[in-house]
């Protein structure tokens, strides 16, 4: 297996995912898309994009967006493995034809999705709500930052929700995941991205030092079972 890892900006890497790919031996290239030419994608089998703080619609600025979204649309069709964060779940309903359009509000920091009935019956899904206090059921704390979100696109499966974001995950095909929140966060990855946000940090560092080592371990249950 070799994984194409895309950044849209350098300070949104792949955290745990690069961790867990490394320690499992599963070879892989990180290419910051801001410093960097497009990449030949030929010789890999798995996409993983990550986020970013600009718009999908903002390819006029951002030129490589559109270039991702026919990537990950190749890799879709042809049935390979694509994992979408963020922006990069973003990228993956814009490629598949579906809206991509500001929230009410933005949602920051550590709040719960709920599985849909499709999501509980997915396998990769299953997973991420297995930690090491056992299965947190339908509902569970993720980490966000986001402000946009997106239409469930034709063919896939809507498999969470919140409050705020009716859709915040889809499954496309069997291979093709998209999150709209942040699975990939290091613990100091939060606190650098909000150190400068209109957010309450004391809060944030209150609820990251109680609900992140479980979220660790989630995902690196899903990872296990994705890679």
């Amino acid at each position: 297996m070799s994984v194409l890892i895309l950044q849209n900006i350098g300070t949104e890497g792949p955290g745990t995912i690069g961790d867990f790919l490394a320690k499992s031996g599963i070879g892989y290239s990180i290419v910051d898309l801001t410093s960097s030419v497009f990449p030949s994608a030929e010789s890999y089998d798995t996409l993983v994009m990550m986020g970013g703080p600009m718009s999908v619609n903002e390819s006029d600025i951002y030129p490589y967006i559109d270039a991702e979204a026919e990537l990950a649309r190749a890799f879709m069709k042809k049935g390979k493995k694509v994992l979408g964060v963020c922006l990069g779940a973003q990228i993956m309903a814009k490629a598949l034809g579906a809206k991509v359009y500001p929230g009410t509000e933005k949602e920051i920091g550590w709040y719960d999705i709920e599985l849909t009935p499709e999501g509980t019956q997915d396998r990769l899904m299953e997973k991420l709500v297995s930690g090491p206090r056992g299965d947190a059921g339908r509902t569970f704390k993720v980490f966000h930052w986001h402000g946009e979100t997106f239409d469930i696109p034709a063919g896939a499966v809507c498999l969470a929700q919140s409050v705020l974001y009716p859709n915040q995950a889809f499954r496309y095909g069997k291979n093709a995941y998209a999150f709209q929140f942040h699975i990939e966060v290091h613990r100091q990855m939060i606190y650098d991205w909000l150190k400068n946000e209109p957010v309450d940090m004391a809060e944030i560092e209150r609820e990251t030092e109680a609900y992140y080592a479980d979220y660790a371990e989630r995902a690196i249950n899903f990872y296990k079972a994705f890679f």
